[in-house]
């Protein structure tokens, strides 16, 4: 089997860090400045080019809470643009294994802490998460 080629959406960030980390030495990074993952064209080059096996999706456009207030549309545009360029390529690629992170922003405001998966949509989200 030939060597793993592991890409890392959101690198950069707390959860992608912490990823990077742990995959040093194999890793294909790439920052938003380099790689626009809401341009599809640009996506299915690098993923042509790059040829990742494994795609690790914690990238997202974030903004905390003033920003969920204000920019609730162009949030989600964002993210869902990039969600769908990434999943998608890594699907016409081959890609053998994609993690798809999804943001605590998703679970219930009173989630008993700390959060398990299964919290999942059994409650009211925090108000400023509910677009």
């Amino acid at each position: 089997m030939s060597a793993q080629r592991i890409y890392v959406a959101g690198h950069r960030g707390m959860v992608g860090s912490a990823i990077v980390r742990q995959l040093q030495a194999t890793l294909i990074t790439r920052t938003h400045a380099e790689l626009d993952l809401t341009n599809q064209a640009a996506v299915n080059e690098f993923f042509q080019q790059e040829k990742p096996t494994q795609v690790y999706m914690a990238a997202a456009k974030v903004g905390g809470i003033h920003a969920n207030n204000t920019y609730r549309a162009d949030l989600i545009y964002q993210n869902l643009m990039v969600q769908a360029n990434v999943i998608e390529a890594a699907f016409q690629h081959g890609v053998q294994k994609l993690l798809f992170l999804g943001s605590s922003c998703i679970y219930p405001r009173l989630a008993p802490q700390p959060m398990r998966e299964d919290a999942l949509l059994t409650g009211p989200l925090e108000p400023t998460n509910l677009s």
